[in-house]
């Protein structure tokens, strides 16, 4: 057994990660710093200002990626799956 077989994995797994985070992630990032923009040019200091538009842009963010990232998500368990018996040699 090869320590570089186990660093590939954790590679690929660290880049799906990456992957499947980055479209809901970035979306919520961005309208965070819209509505901080917004709130510091009105002064309105409202946390509820925040936390609904970046709730319903994840959650839309979610109904449009979804199928993207659980599509990811299980291509990336079944290689992990298929490499078992590679394990077991």
């Amino acid at each position: 057994m090869d320590a570089d077989y186990f660093l590939t994995v954790a590679h690929e797994a660290l880049w799906v990660l990456a992957l499947a985070a980055a479209p809901i992630l970035i979306p919520a990032l961005l309208s965070g710093l819209i509505l901080g923009m917004v709130q510091a040019a009105t002064s309105i200091n409202e946390q509820t200002l925040t936390f609904v538009p970046k709730l319903a842009v994840v959650g839309f963010s979610l109904v449009i990626f979804g199928s993207m990232i659980l599509g990811l998500l299980s291509d990336f368990t079944v290689s992990i799956f298929e490499r078992i018996p590679d394990l077991v040699k």
